[in-house]
């Protein structure tokens, strides 16, 4: 099999994606050992059902992608739970299911990051706005709720210093094709099982990056706080999480719940992750990527 992917197929790779998510222990985000934030695995299990085949749809534009898979999202779970990964996702549907020359999804990605256009940027704004993410604020300049004033990517270049999706649009998911997906292969040769590469995947990204939900709710010494105590927690996941280590990544789960963070970047990061390894899966050849 090779790209562009159908829309069934892609359709199983995105579901396939976020029920991995859910599935593995994950400090501070929903998932199938314990809810949190008042939410619980059913509202994202029927989000990413509700969103899957307007994220897979053939020949709709990214933009609305976006806004339809929020909307639907928004309608099957009474809440925002999915936004961030759709946002990621949208693109690498995209990508994986239209015709273009590349035949690497990054270089397939780029293209179509490439060729957002003002009509995407008035969706994606409008599902930003429509979901309303906690934290999201007034910056000025490039405020989604202010109308579309700049194409998508212009407006994702003024937030990537404060916004890890708005930087990935920028930098072509250069976090997650330089940094997750090679974390998450090594793990998987190592896990005794799927969920605990994926606890090791999580892991890592929160500890190497700044949560750009936290930054937003409460700031950057808040965010800061977290990171380092996933990096002293880091040995527990190094090289692979380990089922016997689960007592203090329960600990630390319970303790960022207890205080109401949530770093919901970071699990979109893990879906997107995902998600882009069950595409190249998916296609022939090792050099996929």
């Amino acid at each position: 099999m090779t790209f562009p992917l159908s829309p069934d197929v892609i359709t199983e790779a995105f579901l396939t994606a976020c029920k991995a998510e859910l599935s593995a222990l994950k400090p501070g985000n929903v998932h199938v050992h314990a809810g949190g934030h008042d939410m619980d695995v059913a509202h994202f299990e029927r989000a990413a059902k509700a969103a899957a085949p307007h994220i897979a749809r053939k020949g709709m534009k990214v933009g609305h992608r976006i806004r339809s898979g929020v909307d639907a999202s928004l309608a099957a779970a009474g809440c925002n739970t999915n936004l961030g990964i759709i946002m990621l996702c949208a693109p690498l549907a995209y990508a994986a299911g239209e015709v273009m020359a590349q035949q690497s999804l990054s270089g397939r990605l780029g293209r179509v990051l490439a060729g957002l256009d003002q009509s995407d940027a008035e969706q994606t704004f409008q599902a930003i706005a429509s979901a309303n993410p906690g934290g999201l604020g007034d910056v000025g300049e490039g405020d989604v709720r202010n109308g579309c004033e700049m194409g998508v990517r212009e407006a994702m270049a003024l937030a990537a210093g404060r916004d890890r999706i708005a930087l990935a649009y920028v930098t072509g998911y250069a976090d997650i094709f330089e940094f997750a997906l090679p974390l998450l292969s090594q793990a998987r040769k190592l896990a005794q099982t799927e969920d605990l590469a994926v606890t090791t995947l999580h892991m890592g990204l929160l500890s190497r990056y700044l949560d750009s939900h936290l930054v937003r709710k409460f700031g950057v010494q808040v965010a800061d706080e977290v990171r380092q105590e996933a990096r002293r927690l880091l040995l527990l996941v190094s090289p692979v999480a380990q089922q016997e280590n689960f007592s203090q990544l329960f600990a630390f789960d319970a303790d960022l719940k207890a205080k109401g963070l949530n770093p919901g970047t970071t699990a979109d990061f893990v879906v997107a992750t995902l998600f882009a390894e069950c595409l190249l899966l998916r296609v022939a050849g090792p050099r996929a990527a």
